[in-house]
């Protein structure tokens, strides 16, 4: 399981009210994109991320299982294939949203299933890979909903860029080699033989 939280610094309404609109929210994930509304919650479409030398473009489907309003709480399950033939992915990832002062903190917990070659960078590689994607999702909603209460045009707003591979893997090592830093360096502290 994959946890991570962000902050946004919109009341915690607005931003339950983002979350509603799917293709919004999908054209803040890096790489992704929405390519047809199937109804009741569905919706196909595409997601391309370049680890290294491999770029895995994976098409598949999404549905929301769960909306609960009140708690403020999402539920979506998606699955795909790399379209070469090289590989699934599965994932089902529950959003909730909570006020933070003015503000609303989201957390994400995200269980990502992947087979074939996605899957030979092992678990640590791919919660940094995830844990990275997720800070850019963050980055690229709150730039979109300030557009939005602007009154801005969003086909004047920026695109989303594909998930890169080079910065993708540059930021994820550096979160691997922190972790490695710190066993390595934290102080030992003698157990009290008291």
């Amino acid at each position: 399981m994959i946890k991570q939280d962000f902050e946004v610094s919109e009341p915690l309404d607005r931003i339950w009210a983002f979350f509603q609109d799917v293709p919004g929210v999908a054209a803040c994930l890096p790489g992704a994109e929405l390519t047809q509304d199937l109804g009741d919650d569905r919706y196909a479409g595409n997601v391309l991320i370049r680890m290294g030398p491999v770029r895995l473009s994976f098409a598949g489907t999404a549905s929301i299982l769960e909306r609960d309003a009140a708690g403020r709480r999402m539920v979506v399950d998606a699955a795909g294939a790399d379209e070469k033939g090289r590989g699934n992915a599965a994932m089902r990832m529950t959003a909730r949203l909570a006020p933070l002062g003015a503000g609303t903190k989201v957390d994400v917990d995200m269980d990502l299933q992947l087979s074939g070659a996605a899957a030979q960078y092992g678990r640590g590689m791919v919660a940094d890979v995830t844990a990275v994607l997720l800070r850019d999702f963050a980055t690229n909603m709150r730039g979109r909903v300030d557009a939005i209460e602007r009154g801005l045009d969003l086909s004047a707003v920026a695109g989303v860029k594909p998930a890169s591979g080079l910065a993708i893997g540059l930021r994820a090592l550096r979160m691997a080699l922190t972790r490695v830093f710190r066993r390595f360096f934290v102080p030992y502290t003698a157990p009290n033989a008291g």
